[in-house]
């Protein structure tokens, strides 16, 4: 349970930022934004993002296929429903699919992003609350118009330009407004970038250029590592930053502008943590909110990085550790979770690793949803949906169900030693103890890992000790489980001495075996795939604590013989 002490600031914080918001906001009349509107667009910058023109022709259809779901709208506005999702009436809003209509490139195209942008400004344009109005969506909303504006204002006449400038500068100062009321995070971030690109793209004076580049180094400052993580410890809010990002830093650059101090380091910075997260399959590990993401998204990113070598061994400041040797891949979180608020998304999966091998992931997380589920979010975050131990069938971390402070973490692993240990001979490893459970048990769970100098065995143990700070609260049935979730893509079978086989499409195959449990079979969820939630199956090992304290387990690997011819 949250301590009270710790409890109450978050209170008044988040007391102030909806008292602050609402002030900036005020009366929601129509005028309450009103102000001078530029004449024109200076220049359009880039979106980065990877395109489907089917999709497009969805959309001519009057069919919208976002966010996992589609919306039939019998040839009337998609502004006129109420989505399917949550997720979906962000994406709607937020005008991300116009790069669809751009892809696509016909006239019939052109003609859907003019009549779709002007449906937004004549249902939505003053009202100011609801989802069209998130300060998230309204910052992704100004990025897709000002990004995509040459589609937008093809062929239009005067009075439809001077319309749409002046519902994309109201958006504008409404972001001004509500950013510092904003939390601390990816959103806020987002903001910055949203007022700095419309500082370029937009006529400004040179004073609103460097006070936009000004707001942006501070949330630099305060969200990107000095290892290139964000704050939020998830690692694929590089990935969907960057994709801002990157265009910003472009169009600073074309029109001759000095970018934020910042921005260029913090990118370099930020290529080198996504390297470092990235599997041999080209995905990205599977740790607190990162879901599913094609593989062209990412490398649509990578493909401006510069950098060169092997990623690092370790982000010291986001406290993952990466063992690597010979396209064998071992991802670990040696990390405790994130302060208050930025802690929204944190899962609970301390000492979790995933493993990917050639072409395959082999043992994961079961990730979040690639698509807005309340309840399939919830259970996603739990300790069980993660590669590591759990104690009793609970949680090392508690979720928040606080309708007014959000699902904040409020009580976990406060304190995660960790001990790196590469020999000499090219074995890499660690060993990591977390006090996640020890308020609630007393106990304190601690994981080694190690792989071989030639990527083919891993070894690993975990134990459960005495806190030395806590009581110990357990009896003799106390149960534990270490838990290896394997991805739905791998076959598990088992051999004719009882092992597990774990074996790829390829034929790549991996064997587990435990000296001191019998390995289980269990069934299993994957969350994070773009499909949606997917059946799976995952190695168990159970035992009673008060009986055994301490389990090690293997994996071997044989790699697959070329086939003849």
């Amino acid at each position: 349970m949250l301590h009270f002490r710790q409890f109450l600031p978050l209170y008044f914080r988040e007391s102030w930022r909806r008292v602050s918001r609402q002030i900036a906001v005020g009366r929601a009349s129509p005028w309450r934004f009103m102000g001078s509107s530029p004449d024109r667009l200076v220049v359009a910058p880039t979106d980065l993002r990877i395109a489907d023109p089917y999709i497009a022709h969805e959309i001519h259809q009057g069919r919208f296929p976002l966010a996992g779901r589609v919306l039939e709208t019998d040839n009337e506005s998609p502004f006129m429903y109420t989505g399917p999702s949550l997720g979906f009436d962000e994406m709607l809003h937020s005008f991300r699919w116009l790069r669809h209509l751009r892809a696509a490139n016909t006239e019939q195209s052109f003609a859907d992003a003019r009549t779709l942008t002007e449906d937004w400004i004549n249902i939505w344009g003053r009202r100011y609350s609801g989802v069209g109005w998130d300060a998230n969506v309204t910052a992704q909303r100004v990025i897709a118009w000002l990004s995509h504006s040459p589609i937008i204002l093809k062929n239009q006449d005067r009075g439809f330009y001077r319309r749409f400038i002046r519902s994309l500068a109201l958006q504008i100062r409404y972001l001004r407004k509500i950013a510092p009321a904003m939390r601390d995070g990816e959103k806020r971030f987002r903001v910055r970038i949203a007022l700095a690109m419309a500082t370029l793209a937009l006529p400004a004076t040179p004073t609103a250029i460097r006070h936009a580049a000004r707001y942006l180094d501070q949330e630099i400052d305060k969200q990107i590592l000095p290892d290139g993580g964000h704050i939020s410890r998830n690692p694929q809010v590089a990935m969907t930053l960057l994709a801002d990002m990157l265009p910003l830093r472009q169009t600073y650059l074309n029109l001759g502008q000095t970018p934020p101090k910042g921005l260029v380091s913090s990118i370099d910075r930020m290529f080198q943590a996504l390297r470092f997260f990235r599997h041999v399959d080209g995905t990205l590990a599977l740790f607190n909110g990162c879901t599913a993401q094609p593989a062209d998204r990412l490398l649509s990113v990578l493909r401006y990085d510069e950098s060169t070598g092997e990623p690092p061994r370790t982000t010291p400041q986001m406290n993952y550790q990466r063992l690597s040797n010979h396209n064998t891949v071992i991802i670990a979180d040696t990390g405790p979770y994130p302060a208050g608020e930025l802690s929204a998304t944190a899962h609970a999966g301390c000492l979790s690793f995933e493993l990917s091998s050639g072409h395959h992931r082999f043992i994961v997380n079961a990730g979040s949803p690639a698509f807005y589920h309340a309840e399939y979010r919830r259970l996603a975050r739990a300790t069980a949906a993660h590669s590591t131990l759990v104690v009793d069938d609970t949680s090392s971390a508690t979720i928040s169900g606080s309708s007014f402070l959000g699902p904040i973490v409020t009580n976990g692993p406060q304190k995660v030693d960790l001990e790196r240990r590469d020999e000499a001979d090219g074995r890499q490893g660690f060993i990591a103890r977390h006090d996640g459970y020890s308020e609630l048990f007393g106990l304190i769970h601690e994981r080694s890992v190690q792989l071989s100098a030639d990527g083919n065995m891993v070894t690993g143990r975990d134990r459960i000790a005495k806190s030395a700070n806590h009581k110990l609260l357990i009896d003799g049935e106390t149960p534990a489980v270490i838990r290896f979730h394997v991805h739905p893509k791998i076959a598990i079978s088992r051999d004719n001495n009882n092992d597990i086989v774990l074996t790829a499409p390829d034929g790549e195959i991996w064997t587990f075996f435990s000296p001191d449990v019998g390995a289980e079979i269990e069934d299993d969820i994957f969350f994070a795939d773009l499909a949606g939630p997917r059946r799976s199956q995952q190695i168990c090992l159970h035992f009673i604590i008060a009986q055994q304290s301490e389990v090690s387990w293997s994996m071997v690997r044989t790699v697959p013989k070329a086939r003849k011819g």
